[in-house]
């Protein structure tokens, strides 16, 4: 079959890789349907996170089930699902606490030895911890389909970024980062009631996007003046709820800065860098809580998927371009260079 890899900084191919098969008794098969291209993966792309030279790539897709292993049951064949981003056994202490990105048996589409999303079909391991049945007539449905995608990744970790944040009914909501997931956090703090959502981002096509989705004010300052924009807008305050969805040094600066006394910032933007950027004495002194990490997507799929099926949410819109599988490697050049927001792959 036809997958993705990588084999040095800016050299993405689509190869000839080995079928996958089912090894285990609780794996399954999936032939992707939709997979996408994540902000996180041009790390990889940029040489900012160390790759093996022809490893797999990509952890958001989508498909049907082609085989199941003897043990599976929560799935069979024909079957549309939709996998997070890591694989979860279901059963673990963590698993059944909702952490499913702490599985003790757990790892991450693309990691060495592993299939990764973009490509023709990928193996799942414990298929029934970290496949999620949707509805059959969804396969003909484009839209539909690239709003169920969003699932596997952006909708999920900005909804967990929203919930860190505090983000609810009589609260003001700021948004760093307008990328897709800080895009679907702002839908993320519409859906969970806050009344007024603040997204920071200078590229008009996402603010766009960013008012579609729920905010009502948009900042395009950066830096100090970004944090005194936001203090103008909320009476010298801040915004009691701050979602981090960029990972930068700068970008947790301003997070702590336009954070309401007494407020919380909900980070999922994965940190690169620096190491730095927190000043624990700063949130001390103004009781600021910061809650977040890598989201456990798997746990919230089946709160998230019936708003997405009944048009409650539409996170569709986050994807900009839709390409074929032969055509990556001209996704990662897209997103690289600003040109795409979040590249679609449709088989």
């Amino acid at each position: 079959m036809r997958a993705t890899t990588i084999h040095a900084p800016f050299d993405m191919r689509v190869e000839d890789v080995p079928d996958p098969v089912v090894r285990n008794p609780g794996d399954a098969v999936v032939r992707v349907l939709r997979s996408c291209i994540c902000g996180s993966d041009l790390w990889a792309y940029r040489g900012e996170s160390a790759r093996q030279a022809g490893q797999r790539i990509g952890h958001e897709f989508l498909g049907i089930v082609e085989e199941t292993g003897a043990e599976v049951t929560g799935v069979r064949r024909g079957d549309l699902v939709v996998a997070p981003f890591m694989w979860s056994d279901g059963v673990c202490d963590y698993c059944r606490e909702g952490l499913t990105t702490s599985c003790e048996h757990g790892g991450f589409w693309g990691s060495v030895g592993s299939d990764g999303g973009q490509g023709e079909a990928v193996r799942v391991p414990f298929a029934d911890g970290t496949l999620v049945a949707l509805p059959a007539e969804a396969a003909s449905d484009d839209r539909l389909l690239a709003a169920l995608l969003t699932l596997s990744d952006v909708m999920g970790t900005g909804h967990h970024a929203a919930l860190g944040a505090g983000a609810r009914a009589g609260v003001t909501v700021a948004v760093v980062g307008d990328g897709a997931v800080g895009l679907c956090g702002v839908l993320a703090a519409k859906r969970l009631g806050a009344d007024r959502i603040i997204a920071l981002g200078r590229h008009e096509a996402r603010t766009d996007i960013a008012r579609r989705f729920g905010a009502t004010d948009v900042v395009a300052e950066r830096g100090d003046a970004a944090v005194e924009a936001v203090r103008e807008l909320t009476r010298g305050q801040g915004a009691h709820a701050v979602v981090e969805a960029v990972g930068t040094e700068q970008s947790m600066r301003t997070a702590v800065s336009i954070t309401r006394d007494g407020g919380a910032i909900g980070f999922v933007g994965v940190p690169h860098g620096s190491g730095t950027g927190l000043d624990l004495s700063v949130m001390f002194d103004r009781n600021i809580a910061l809650r977040g990490g890598v989201a456990p997507v798997r746990t919230y799929i089946p709160e998230l998927l019936p708003d997405v099926l009944d048009g409650t949410i539409d996170p569709s819109p986050v994807f900009d371009l839709t390409i074929g599988l032969e055509r990556v490697p001209d996704g990662y050049k897209a997103m690289d260079e600003r040109t795409a927001l979040k590249v679609m792959v449709a088989n």
